[in-house]
């Protein structure tokens, strides 16, 4: 956040800033599923960027896109929607209707064809294909869903309410700032917080290959990315400026929430992994979310544990939808957003991820053999098949925990106390006291399988939670097969 000076000036300032707030999967297509249908990867069923992984696929299509929180605020509340970016990074593909398909829900669709881009791209204009070029003026894909963006406020019916989802790829890479900005912050680096540049002692084997020290042109390029991301995110800032600006000049400002969030984290050298997200820890998993809007007070910091399946619900909310009529597993923040007292709130929420990796080697370190992606020049490999895991995130009056078990051969388990360990590095799986592991392990499994309202029962630590010992699996390796069926 700390280039976005207007959105924390016209977002943050006028509104609420949760500064615990999450995903339940750190990758941009079941993130943004999440966002869209209100539910964990494991009821959406996305669970990665891959067609076959169910991005935008032809059974997401037939499943879940016609009970997106979007098409039911048009369908249902009557209003006028509207969608400028990227969607899902394989909508557009051929095999699953290309940029002809128009997901229900929208009134007017300009949506990015695959994955993230800033020039040189594809849209689809409401189903047609509109091709630009390298020319910032007219084709910066930032600016250009500003454009379309203040468009659709000059033009939009006044007689009907409206949602708007504004979704630019930046700071996504390829990082390419406009050209104004190209030299921004030259003296910025990564953060050298205590797990920069450490070995990943004690963690799964994928964050243990990670090579320590990193190279010089390791450190180099992630220093690069890291800055020309904050380059990127300056035309974001200039969006935000221009879209709230219109709002007030049209009289709207007053009567419209904005929330301003992002689909996953991102690390830049935290235990020597140069770049990427995907893994379970706070660099990937948390993201900002700043609210203004009708009845929230300025200057708010809000500190309960919110996740981005909690968006569809809360919109539906504030549209007057009676949540009980849909299957989502997230939690309605209108409460949160009015300053309601005596709420009863989560304790703890679930991350779940399945790990990716080419069936061959990877063909930029053969030496590591099948199972892994994402690889860099010096074989430090971001992700692998069995980098597949399920995690119980609490945070409650007593404790700041994160509990997490791989569906590999080892059953691999990390355990994070965040009070005393804020950036994760001593896992004390094998120190915190058994009866909590069990607790844990039991909870996990709860919400591993929950649906709707079981996503939202009483977390280990709440007052009202209930445990069973008897319940449990008598050994792992039921829970490991039982973990990896859960994501087919």
């Amino acid at each position: 956040m700390t280039p976005l000076k207007k959105t924390n000036t016209l977002i943050a300032q006028m509104g609420v800033t949760f500064v615990n707030a999450y995903v339940p999967s750190a990758l941009c297509c079941p993130s943004r599923a999440s966002i869209l249908t209100g539910k964990y990867p494991h009821n959406h069923h996305v669970v990665n960027n891959t067609l076959e992984g169910n991005c935008s696929s032809k059974l997401w299509q037939k499943i879940q896109e016609p009970y997106t929180f979007p098409a039911v605020l048009k369908a249902m509340c009557g209003y006028q929607t509207f969608f400028a970016g990227k969607y899902l990074n394989e909508y557009g593909a051929e095999d699953a209707g290309g940029v002809g398909h128009v997901p229900p829900g929208w009134s007017f669709w300009y949506a990015l064809e695959k994955n993230s881009k800033y020039y040189n791209y594809t849209l689809s204009v409401n189903g047609k294909a509109r091709r630009h070029g390298e020319n910032y003026s007219v084709d910066y894909l930032t600016d250009v869903l500003a454009n379309m963006s203040l468009d659709f406020l000059e033009y939009k019916s006044n007689f009907e309410p409206f949602f708007m989802m504004i979704a630019t790829p930046a700071p996504h890479s390829p990082w390419t700032p406009a050209p104004q900005y190209t030299k921004s912050f030259q003296n910025v680096s990564a953060p050298r917080n205590s797990n920069f540049n450490i070995h990943g002692k004690n963690k799964h084997w994928l964050i243990r290959q990670a090579k320590t020290p990193m190279s010089n042109s390791s450190i180099q390029f992630l220093d690069d990315a890291y800055r020309k991301r904050w380059q990127t995110l300056l035309s974001v800032d200039d969006l935000i400026e221009k879209l709230v600006k219109k709002l007030e000049v049209n009289g709207e400002l007053d009567n419209t929430y904005i929330f301003y969030t992002s689909d996953n984290g991102f690390h830049t050298g935290q235990f020597s992994l140069p770049i990427d997200k995907r893994q379970l820890y706070e660099f990937d998993i948390k993201v900002p979310l700043l609210v203004r809007g009708p009845g929230i007070k300025p200057n708010q910091t809000n500190k309960m544990l919110v996740a981005n399946i909690d968006l569809g619900p809360t919109i539906l909310d504030i549209a007057g939808y009676d949540l009980n009529k849909t299957q989502m597993d997230g939690m309605s923040l209108l409460p949160l957003l009015r300053g309601d007292k005596n709420v009863t709130w989560r304790s703890d929420f679930l991350v779940e991820y399945q790990g990716e990796g080419y069936n061959g080697s990877d063909p930029t370190c053969p030496g590591l053999g099948p199972g892994v992606t994402h690889c860099f020049p010096d074989c430090v490999c971001e992700d692998s098949y069995n980098n597949t895991y399920a995690c119980v995130r609490t945070l409650s009056a007593s404790w700041d925990l994160q509990y997490c078990e791989f569906d590999d051969r080892e059953v691999f388990v990390e355990v994070y106390n965040l009070t005393a360990d804020p950036h994760q590095i001593n896992n004390i799986a094998k120190t915190i006291d058994q009866e909590i592991l069990e607790k844990m392990n039991y909870r996990l499994m709860m919400l591993q399988s929950c649906s709707g309202a079981t996503c939202r029962t009483p977390g280990v630590f709440d007052p009202g939670y209930r445990f069973d010992p008897r319940l449990m699996f008598s050994n792992h390796g039921l829970r490991a097969r039982r973990f990896s069926a859960q994501f087919l």
